[in-house]
């Protein structure tokens, strides 16, 4: 089993920088977001914390930013693996409201490539640790791993395999969706961590400090506050060059 994670994380590094469509301009541009990344941030941001009103507004907002609805919808998918299912389910009949009301106006959304088939000469539990192995940049354990060993398997199979295999985000999108989450719920120790696999994706130091400023425009100080604290944090543990 370890040659063949070895084997999937000797040709995951394409897919840390994010594989997905959404990822394409920010590889050109490491100073900045793009206009889709932004507008994950509230997305994430608001499923979180319930705020279905202004849901409402960040879904328009990503549609009209160029997000595929399958790109939006996979958001919203990923967001019961943070914050549970009834945010998820919450979101995702917000989003159907949210395009009907789009349709009545005469607006055609795209809808976006589906999932690619994960790969089928490898276990789901092989492809979630090599993924959870590369964004963290190390194999994970520790004391919670061993006290519930169904904790470990769980993230590995189905956040890591079946969440975070499926291509139509990149881990970079995927990771702005889970600190965004993080930030708004809050759940300071995982921010901090997933700040830091945020930068092992490929994001600068310039597009963090800006998410931490989307974070403040878009959804509220307090969020922002939290997320930039722990950002200064993160940016003081990090190789000096990491991340410029």
């Amino acid at each position: 089993m370890n040659k063949t994670i070895n084997s999937i994380l000797a040709g995951i590094g394409f897919m840390i920088l994010g594989f997905a469509g959404l990822s394409e301009a920010q590889t050109m541009n490491k100073q900045s977001l793009n206009a889709r990344q932004q507008a994950i941030v509230p997305i994430a941001a608001f499923t979180a914390k319930g705020d279905l009103e202004r849901l409402k507004t960040a879904l328009n907002e990503g549609l009209d930013a160029g997000m595929t609805v399958n790109e939006i919808k996979e958001v919203l998918v990923q967001m019961y693996a943070y914050t549970g299912f009834p945010r998820s389910l919450s979101g995702l009949n917000t989003f159907i409201a949210v395009l009907d009301e789009r349709a009545k106006k005469g607006i055609e959304d795209e809808i976006g490539k589906d999932a690619s088939p994960l790969p089928a000469d490898k276990t789901v539990r092989e492809l979630g640790t090599a993924i959870q192995t590369g964004l963290v940049g190390r194999p994970v354990s520790g004391p919670v791993y061993d006290f519930a060993p169904v904790i470990d398997r769980f993230l590995k199979e189905h956040l890591f395999g079946d969440i975070f295999g499926r291509d139509i985000l990149g881990f970079q999108e995927r990771e702005l969706a889970t600190v965004a989450a993080l930030a708004a719920l809050p759940a300071e120790a995982q921010l901090r961590s997933h700040l830091n696999v945020s930068m092992n994706t490929g994001l600068s130091e310039a597009q963090m400090r800006q998410f931490v400023s989307v974070l403040g425009g878009k959804v509220g100080q307090d969020e922002a506050e939290r997320a930039g604290r722990l950002l200064e944090i993160v940016l003081k543990s990090r190789p000096a060059a990491a991340g410029k």
